[in-house]
């Protein structure tokens, strides 16, 4: 019967075998894209999709040619399930081999659900400075500011998902329209030459008195895209103009509508905490008589309003902080060593890999005990 068959085929050893044959492949092949399209890219065309694509350079065009990660690994997890199904049998001294297939399963979902619901962002200090939010360095959004009160600034963002669609946007709290007329994934803004013979990007803030210079992805460790957009503000009785966002403008460009006063500015995309956290002091300690390393640290003080905490943490190489569902890692510093540069994870499932192969080794060691007690039993009957 076909069913026969298929349920036959998921559940083989050769599946099994090929798929982690395939795996090593792809794992061969993603350590080598990274060199031209650098690690992140590659992630995401390699390991964070279904199928790997090809294309010939400039084409419009891309086929898939390879299996990629998450196809792999969900075929991995019916390979595993079918097999255990099909030859177990309900017996006490496979109770190791149900743990340990239990916890291979908990590892594969445990790591998909870690790339699926995990965020990672920085957050940068300067010592004496505190902030309540992290940035995530390879997405930007469009930040408008109401600051007509100076007491009171009024905040939307539109993040870069929306504006790489280059539709319109309507906020009820703005009194216009965002039109986003064109999205750069990287672009260069560059002061404009006075023999430049090139249309302007744009017709309003600081557009006329730059150039506007469309770059490819970035893939070098370190370095990243810096996106750029041309929007157009339409309001209902015409338009404001078109305005350039990049974060290249290192000032919010003012716009005036209607009796109220606006900025607009590219940044970072933000993630807001309940909670604040001050850079109190940054140590850097080398070894004496030597510019080698030794340490470094950072010396902070949380105070979360919500429950009156207030209390100050080092935060070390190997001795991160974990508060309110994230972590936060001793990362980078500043060249002048007054400045820290804190990495901040949110991983729901960050427990699953300690359950899993906890799981596992229980299983592997239940299951040893219980085929090496019924060996000495062989023997002393014998």
């Amino acid at each position: 019967m076909p069913l026969e068959k298929l349920y036959q085929f998921f559940s083989s050893l050769r599946l099994t075998v090929l798929l982690l044959v395939l795996g090593m492949v792809l794992v061969f092949l993603g350590t080598l894209a990274q060199v031209s399209l650098g690690l992140y890219r590659a992630q995401n065309e390699f390991f964070r999709s279904f199928f790997v694509y090809w294309g010939p350079p400039g084409a419009s065009w891309r086929i898939p040619v390879f299996p990629g990660g998450y196809l792999l690994g969900a075929l991995m997890l019916i390979n595993l399930i079918a097999a255990h199904w099909r030859y177990f049998r309900a017996d006490w001294r496979k109770s190791g081999i149900v743990l340990i297939h239990a916890g291979l399963v908990l590892l594969l979902l445990g790591q998909l659900a870690t790339d699926l619901l995990s965020v990672e962002s920085t957050l940068h200090l300067r010592e004496g400075e505190a902030k309540n939010y992290s940035e995530v360095d390879r997405r930007v959004e469009l930040a408008i500011t109401e600051v007509t009160d100076p007491a009171y600034d009024q905040v939307v963002t539109i993040p870069q998902r929306v504006l790489e669609r280059q539709g319109e946007v309507s906020v009820s709290q703005l009194p216009f329209t965002i039109r986003i007329r064109k999205f750069y994934p990287n672009a260069m803004v560059s002061a404009r030459p006075a023999d430049a013979t090139e249309p302007a990007p744009a017709d309003q803030g600081v557009g006329p008195q730059v150039v506007l210079t469309p770059l490819p992805h970035v893939t070098e460790m370190g370095k990243r895209d810096v996106p750029a957009a041309v929007v157009e503000l339409v309001t209902p009785s015409g338009s404001l103009g078109r305005w350039l966002a990049s974060e290249y403008i290192s000032q919010p460009q003012r716009i005036a509508t209607g009796g109220r006063v606006f900025t607009l500015a590219m940044r970072p995309q933000r993630l807001y905490k309940p909670w604040t956290i001050r850079l109190l002091d940054f140590r850097h300690d080398r070894y004496p008589g030597t510019d080698i390393p030794k340490n470094f640290s950072s010396r902070i003080l949380l105070t979360d309003p919500r429950n009156g905490t207030e209390r100050e943490v080092v935060i070390r190489m190997n001795s991160p902080l974990r508060y309110g569902g994230e972590t936060y890692y001793q990362a980078s510093y500043d060249p002048d060593d007054q400045g820290s540069v804190l990495q901040v994870v949110r991983n729901p499932s960050w427990l699953t890999p300690y359950i899993a192969c906890s799981m596992i080794t229980v299983g592997l060691l239940l299951q040893f005990t219980i085929h090496l007690f019924r060996f000495a039993g062989r023997i002393v009957r014998t």
